[in-house]
């Protein structure tokens, strides 16, 4: 395969859609979760967190919209906290 700039937006739209989906799926193992198992889940959370909103930070600094990364329409410090 080769490195067209399509290769390049369908990477970080997938790369996108895979972080979205284990962002939400760690935030419902987070809520279902008790004890030493809840304390892991809030660090897996917060990692999510980071890792989204930096992906953000980094589209909107570069001019990629968020659609384009598939990160649109969620906010790290209320939907993953």
């Amino acid at each position: 395969m080769s490195n067209t700039p399509d290769v390049y937006r369908w990477y970080l739209s997938d790369l996108g859609k895979l972080l979205r989906e284990g962002a939400f799926q760690a935030k419902d193992a987070r809520n279902a979760a008790t004890g030493e198992q809840r304390m892991f889940e809030d660090g897996r959370l917060m990692a999510y967190n980071e890792v989204v909103s930096l992906l953000q930070q980094q589209a909107r600094a570069f001019e990629l919209s968020l659609e384009d990364v598939a990160l649109e329409g969620i906010d790290p410090d209320n939907d993953l906290t």
